[in-house]
């Protein structure tokens, strides 16, 4: 499509408007011009519209042209037309058609091309590595589209340039494979744009097919054919860019042209208008509205015959590129998308079945290490050649290097410099929650210089042999001698690189204050005089600067202004010019980042920005509409026809002299250069704010005086924050140790960091367990049984709070406590134990499960008392354990134990009997105990004159009527149960078979209600 130009005067068929529409045709005859093509309709499109403007035909909306250089001369802010109308186009995919007013472009232009490629480079997964080289093979016929989107890659200034370390640009087929074929060659990456009959060409039969060291990348957006057809095997080390399978439609490829991408996109642009068109004539603005604003293509979506339309705030097309691989069986896959809106790129294929080893993608850089062998072995010959010829010129090269040295202005030898450790911090913050955090921020080169502190910064670019034109720069610089401006003593040689030595600031970087509000508060040292006082510090120093012989800064930021333990701003990185290169960034004036350079002018303006973050304390350039860097810098760059993009700058109830510094700071970022005044009258105004702020009857030192007070009063106040939270929080961990342990071990682990394992005489310990605790699990899935032990074990833990007890431990349904020890308290230990026993009873009385309520459970408890060892075991988890044949006794007692019963040993009854409690007890008899054999014991039943409600344990009289109502109980419980919730999800054969006869035979019991018929159990 020759750029057709279309223009709309009112339009035609829209659905649900009741207004007609005209559409005017208008193409361009190339056949009569020397060149044909896009290039040849340039001044035809622009001739063409100047003669319906002075016709007065001109419509309210222009579609076309497609060539990027035919757009540019009507979208242009200098040259261009004032057509005042949007114009869409399916194409000027160029970056001088970028962020235009009037233009609205519904193919992806060559700006997000290149932020897929500078995006994808730095991306880095299991599957691709970071890329920082590459070769573009640029052909001679590219198409439009083609030769726009490898023009972005290639030039220089150019974000993907930019961004590599190394990019070769091909233009022959012959350089291309060459560089194929080489072995030392500068990348494993190619970047191509065409189709894939453009590399089968390249290729023609090779062994390029194959090669697993290499990959291409081809740009192809304009082919359906990787989501309707199959590859070749020559397109195996290709990854294809195309757009997403969205298309309503198959291209053309029969020749006739017939649809294509071009056509739909203009197809889509007709439907686009129509939906324009729609809103304003239902909006109530519709009668006073002379044209139509670009307002309504910007920010907007619609759907089309090629999909989903996404347009951004610049009027250019969103999408989700493709990157399609071929397979093994010679199919197109793909691999990653990329979202333009976000810049982020997502994995689509984890396991890609392509031709590269390891499901890895290539290197950028070839394998050298069979070269660097060569190499090493060419290198060590052709020292053992020349060793003689060496020698016999080293007294020549010694006297040559003398003589140089000498020759040499400032240079500072090597052994008068001594260099500090790089880990070294320059900082000291009160923030005690990032003291553990190490920072790379502020880790600066330091090094002692005659006695005094210094900066080693390295000079770029040079080996120490300076140009004339630098030694006069550099002479310069050693004259300057000011107290705003950081001091120069010349230059140093360490490892083969060179350093500047400067002055050195203590506390860091201008920015690194501005952030640190915990040290430099806002409301006592950083107040409103110190921050005029900042700006002034600049202002002096640029002003000294500008009249020196340097004359010009060139890389004012705040990250090279210094504070010096006085808190004197000093400015860094002057002077340096010829070897230091200036860079873009947020501080660089405007029309350095459309022309590369330096000015006095461009100083103002980067002193504008610091006067921004000094007012502001936030980041360098704040907006609250926008937080992207590089939009900022494109929005400085290249402004709106009605504003300037600048930081914000507004004060809430701000003074006479707040509004007058911020007028100043609004005139030293003007647009215009011409404009903004110069650091003379700059120093000036500040004086004189300066001068008004200080108290009339306060001098100098009074002042000082006062600001360190303040400084002084904030951080005690700092301080006792700091200290009352970490008291805080030393309070909660200690808590939560004795939580874990008992208080003196903790104490002694914190002290000595270790426990002694200790004897104790005499201990009463207490084991109680769940009677028929792996039935209920069977009737219980598996959260049911740790919110019923949770529910148990809460209650039980309550009560030991009322009892000079410790809980050594709970294993399953088992619950362990002991009394005298760690802190030993005579007889009350078994007095202590039996009155818990018989309160966690009690409790357990009133106890109900919540998945099987009225289902009463039963525990058995056993206590003895006797010797025990105890002590911490272990490093990690450490617990504190009991050892004895006490702790084996008092388990013992449990299990021979019956339910609802306290079972108690004869050497605890001894105990009881020495204090001056009545507790009531019957005897059991002779119980065999293994390991010891028959003992006699006892029940605790409870303490005279006090009642304790215990239930009444079951007997052989009452045991078979109590087991039908359990049964009957138990029965009803499971079959109000959910249905999903009365089987186990996984079951053994035995319980499977259990379950079955439960369901089976109503009459029988269940397991743990079997119990003991046999009297002599019950004495």
């Amino acid at each position: 499509m020759n750029c057709i130009a279309l223009y709309i005067i009112f339009g035609s068929v829209f659905q649900g408007v009741s207004r007609n529409l005209t559409v005017n045709f208008k193409g361009f005859q190339t056949i009569y011009y020397l060149r044909k093509g896009c290039t040849s309709s340039t001044c035809e499109g622009v001739e063409s519209l100047n003669e319906l403007k002075y016709a007065g035909e001109v419509g309210c909306a222009l579609l076309g042209p497609t060539c990027t250089l035919a757009t540019f001369q009507m979208v242009d802010v200098e040259i261009g037309l004032d057509l005042n109308m949007p114009i869409i186009s399916a194409g000027s995919f160029g970056l001088s058609c970028d962020f235009k007013k009037e233009l609205t472009r519904l193919l992806p232009p060559a700006r997000k091309i290149s932020s897929f490629f500078v995006s994808f480079w730095k991306f880095e997964d299991h599957i691709k590595p970071t890329w920082k080289t590459v070769y573009i093979y640029k052909k001679l016929n590219n198409t439009e589209d083609c030769f726009w989107y490898m023009n972005a890659l290639e030039v220089d200034s150019a974000p993907f340039s930019s961004s590599l370390e190394k990019r070769v640009i091909l233009r022959k087929e012959d350089e291309l494979s060459e560089a194929l074929a080489s072995k030392d060659r500068a990348s494993n990456l190619f970047i191509i744009c065409g189709r894939p009959d453009d590399i089968m060409d390249l290729k023609n039969g090779t062994q390029m097919d194959s090669d697993p060291e290499s990959a291409f990348l081809l740009i192809d957006l304009y082919n359906d054919i990787y989501y309707n057809g199959s590859s070749n095997p020559a397109m195996r080390n290709v990854l294809v860019l195309t757009m997403p399978n969205t298309r309503n439609y198959t291209i053309d490829t029969s020749g006739n042209n017939t649809m294509n991408d071009y056509i739909a996109a203009y197809h889509d642009a007709v439907l686009l208008f129509g939906q324009v068109i729609r809103n304003i004539i239902t909006s109530s603005d519709f009668q006073q509205m002379e044209t139509v604003s670009v307002n309504y293509f910007r920010n907007v979506s619609f759907n089309g015959i090629a999909g989903d339309y996404e347009l951004d705030e610049y009027g250019d097309r969103d999408l989700i590129f493709s990157l399609i691989y071929t397979n093994k069986d010679n199919e197109y896959k793909v691999l990653y998308e990329f979202n333009t809106t976000t810049n982020v790129t997502y994995l689509k294929d984890n396991n890609p079945d392509f031709i590269w080893p390891q499901l890895r993608l290539p290197d950028d850089h070839p394998d050298t290490k069979g070269q660097q062998i060569q190499g090493i072995v060419i290198t060590l010959g052709a020292t053992v050649v020349g060793v003689m010829a060496t020698l016999a010129f080293i007294f020549y090269w010694q006297n040559r290097s003398y003589r140089n040295m000498q020759k040499k202005w400032s240079h500072i030898p090597s052994e008068l410099i001594t260099p500090l450790e790089l880990n070294e911090r320059n900082m000291i913050s009160l923030k005690i929650e990032e003291d553990s955090i190490k920072s790379n921020s502020y880790n600066l080169r330091r090094a002692r210089y005659d006695k005094k502190m210094v900066i080693l910064k390295e000079l770029k670019y040079t080996d120490g042999s300076f140009t004339e034109k630098q030694r006069r720069e550099l002479n310069a610089l050693l004259k300057i001698d000011y107290y705003n401006l950081t001091k120069f003593y010349g230059t140093v040689k360490f490892d083969n690189e060179v350093f500047g030595v400067f002055e050195y600031g203590e506390r860091g970087s201008l920015r690194h204050v501005l952030k640190e509000k915990i040290s430099y508060p806002d409301g006592t040292f950083m107040d409103w005089q110190y921050k005029i006082s900042v700006m002034y510090d600049i202002a002096k120093g640029m002003s000294y600067l500008h009249a020196s012989n340097i004359a010009v800064h060139g890389r004012l930021k705040s990250t090279n202004c210094v504070v010096d333990n006085r808190m004197v701003v000093k400015i860094a990185d002057f002077g340096v010019n010829t070897i230091l290169s200036p860079s873009k960034d947020l501080w660089t004036a405007p029309e350095h980042l459309r022309k590369q350079g330096i000015s006095q002018k461009g100083d103002v303006y980067s002193f504008a920005i610091i006067s921004q973050e000094i007012m502001m304390r936030k980041c360098t350039f704040y907006t609250n509409t926008c937080s992207d860097r590089a939009e900022k810098l494109a929005r400085v760059q290249y402004p709106s026809l009605t504003s300037c993009f600048r930081p914000d700058l507004n004060f809430e109830n701000a003074g006479e002299r707040e509004q007058e510094v911020c007028m100043l700071i609004r005139n030293c970022w003007d647009e215009d250069p011409d404009r903004r005044p110069d650091f003379k009258k700059i120093e000036f105004t500040l004086r004189k704010i300066v001068s008004l702020d200080n108290r009339a009857d306060e001098s100098y030192m009074e002042n000082l005086i006062r600001r360190l007070q303040m400084y002084s009063r904030n951080l005690e106040r700092l301080v006792e924050e700091r200290t009352a939270l970490y008291k805080a929080e030393r309070d909660r961990a200690d808590y939560l140790n004795f939580m874990l342990l008992p208080g003196p071990v903790v104490r002694s682990l914190k002290e000595k960091g270790m426990v002694e394992p200790e004897l104790f005489e005499e201990v009463t310990i207490y084991f109680s367990d769940i009677v028929g605790f792996t039935a209920l699990c069977y009737y219980s899935t598996p959260m049911e049984v740790v919110d019923m032990l949770n529910d148990i074990y809460k209650n039980f833990d309550s009560i030991l709070d009322n009892h000079d007890v410790y809980k050594v431990e709970t294993i399953g349904d088992a619950y362990m406590v002991v009394s005298g020890l760690p802190r030993r308290n005579g007889n009350r230990h078994a007095m202590d134990i039996c009155h818990m026993a018989l309160d966690i009873l009690a409790f357990m009385g009133t106890f109900q499960l919540r998945h099987l309520p009225g289902l009463p459970v039963w525990i058995r408890i056993g206590v003895h008392s006797g010797p025990c060892a105890a002590g911490v075991v272990g490093i990690k988890m450490p617990r504190y354990c009991l050892f004895g044949d006490t702790v084996n006794i008092a388990s013992r007692m449990e299990s021979t134990g019956l339910p609802l019963r306290i079972h108690v040993s004869e050497s605890t009854i001894s105990i009881l009997q020495r204090t001056d409690r009545k507790f009531e007890y019957e005897k059991r008899g002779e119980t065999y105990l293994k390991g010891k054999g028959k003992e006699t014991t006892y029940w605790l039943t409870g303490v005279t004159g006090q009642d304790h409600n215990l239930q009444t344990p079951p007997t052989a009289e009452n045991m078979q009527h109590l087991q039908q109502d359990l049964a009957q109980m138990l029965k009803t419980c499971l079959e109000n149960r959910p249905t999903s919730m009365r089987k186990r999800k996984t079951l053994s054969t035995r319980q499977k078979k259990l379950g079955a006869e439960i369901e089976m035979e109503c009459t029988e019991q269940p397991e743990y209600l079997h119990l003991a018929t046999d009297e002599s159990t019950y004495l």
